[in-house]
């Protein structure tokens, strides 16, 4: 695979905006979970960059994260994220962004429809490390896990993925002229 300047550049914009994205953060007083808007630009980066590209973005991001930038939710940086009870949450974020291209690379105008329900797919990419993950760092069976990492931020990734897909269906032309 050749990457291309255009490519370089737009897997550096979504790692940014996914920086962005942390810096933006809502914390809930019942949960280490915050609210960000990581999930809404990874999103994006799968749906605009494709498989390849939008997975590389997220890649970069938690790289970007691990060398000490403050890139993570609120400001946060390092390893130590990572291996904190959100980190799974972070590496979801890759598997995430390969599958929402994964799925909408097969159609070259999908409706949204689909560009929804890649988005959903994606959010359990996210979900199910994220939640396993605090499951086992925080000693939480389940059900706890479930209540505090995942039930209370579905409303607000809804919004996230309606949003997302609106924005996606009107913007294929950018993600075919830079499709590898």
């Amino acid at each position: 695979m050749k990457l291309k300047t255009d490519g370089m550049i737009l897997c550096a914009l979504f790692a940014a905006l996914t920086g962005v994205g942390g810096l933006i953060a809502i914390p809930l007083p019942f949960t280490p979970v915050p609210i960000t808007l990581q999930t809404f630009f990874t999103f994006l980066a799968g749906a605009i960059l494709g498989k390849y590209l939008g997975s590389l973005s997220q890649l970069i991001y938690l790289l970007l994260g691990i060398i000490g930038l403050p890139v993570f939710a609120k400001g946060s940086s390092g390893l130590g994220v990572l291996l904190g009870p959100t980190g799974g949450y972070l590496v979801g974020f890759v598997p995430a962004a390969f599958l929402i291209g994964w799925i909408l690379e097969k159609k070259e105008k999908p409706p949204y429809a689909l560009i929804f329900l890649a988005m959903v797919v994606g959010l359990l990419a996210i979900y199910l490390p994220g939640v396993g993950w605090l499951m086992w760092v925080a000693r939480m069976n389940l059900v706890k896990a479930l209540f505090l990492g995942a039930l209370p931020f579905l409303p607000g990734d809804v919004v996230k993925i309606v949003v997302g897909a609106l924005i996606v269906g009107r913007a294929m032309r950018l993600r075919k002229a830079i499709r590898v």
